[in-house]
């Protein structure tokens, strides 16, 4: 008799297990190493303290009433319960900068039918209280050695950043409902979407194919002047941002997998400056992603910089088997 389990959900057998154990390991070996100690937290937290951190909608995690009527929810990613950590737990005891690794499943309420999981291990690092400088290079060395680590030589990690497209609508005028909607067909890279919203917002055909033909732009430095022609000083200050960073990586030679892409941006509203995402050739899905979150520990009391990135597992995991085929 066969007993179903929930749609977006599944078991993992020995074999399978094995081999994602060992996964798990060369991992949390690659984060201790950079000087990153594991931490966990509960899988689910007050909705009041998810919401505050993220700001999702209703329709995006688990909610639940507990016993004495209080609101809670499953946690959808990482990085906000370990904000709410740090600034619980860290805060006047120790001096930053916080390095923090994890290895923990998430929760999302999704729609399986799109080959979506409703429960996926995260693996990742949050580093909280360094320079914004030196924090996103770092995060973005402890990204490769993770990928090395995994066998992922053809892995690519995309850096984009989140306020680009904000500082451009806001010059184009462009807000409210009609903003949003246009930052979520971004952040699902739908260009046929994202077409028709900047169209329906009336900002004449010309812009709207600026705006598309920056979401193309993908490659080295290059890009960057390509950009600057395309966008003017709207988007100067994200530019200039991409650039620093860039260089610096090509300074430390840990640019040689890193791919400038505009196109890029997080469906999660604290992103703010620098934003990554990891992808192989031989996978249709992003193998994990992060970015700056510059302003989310403010929201919980403590104004200090941050950055991070979180690897799927199951994801990874795949990619790794696909490599082996070659």
């Amino acid at each position: 008799m066969i007993h179903p389990i929930p749609p977006g959900t599944r078991d993992v057998l020995p074999d399978e297990m094995r081999e994602l154990r060992r996964l798990e390991r060369a991992l949390i070996e690659v984060f201790e190493a950079r000087g990153y100690g594991e931490v966990a937290t509960p899988a689910m937290e007050y909705d009041e303290v998810l919401a505050r951190g993220d700001g999702r909608g209703a329709g995006s995690t688990y909610r639940f009433f507990d016993e004495s009527g209080e609101l809670l929810a499953l946690r959808s990613e990482m990085t906000v319960p370990i904000a709410r950590l740090v600034a619980s737990r860290f805060a006047g005891t120790q001096e930053p900068p916080y390095r923090l690794c994890y290895l923990a499943s998430a929760y999302r309420a999704v729609r399986p039918q799109r080959g979506q999981m409703r429960e996926m291990v995260h693996a990742g690092v949050e580093l909280i209280g360094a320079s914004p400088e030196e924090g996103t290079v770092e995060v973005i060395e402890v990204l490769e050695a993770a990928l090395d680590a995994a066998g992922l030589e053809r892995a690519v990690i995309g850096l984009g950043d989140a306020d680009l497209y904000r500082q451009l609508l806001e010059e184009l005028g462009v807000e409210g409902e009609t903003r949003d909607a246009v930052l979520a067909s971004l952040a699902t890279h739908d260009l046929v979407g994202l077409e028709e919203e900047l169209s329906a917002a009336g900002i004449g055909s010309e812009r709207v194919q600026t705006c598309v033909a920056l979401t193309q732009l993908r490659g080295g430095s290059e890009v960057l002047d390509e950009a600057r022609g395309l966008g003017g000083a709207s988007v100067e200050t994200a530019i200039s941002r991409l650039s620093e960073t860039y260089a610096e990586l090509e300074r430390r030679g840990a640019a040689d997998r890193v791919q400038i892409d505009l196109g890029l941006l997080r469906d999660l509203g604290y992103y703010s400056g620098a934003i990554l995402e990891v992808y192989d050739p031989a996978l249709g899905h992003i193998l994990g992603g992060g970015g700056r979150y510059d302003g989310l520990m403010e929201r919980f009391g403590i104004d200090l910089s941050a950055a991070g990135f979180a690897l799927y597992l199951e994801r990874v995991h795949t990619a790794q088997m696909e490599e082996s085929r070659r």
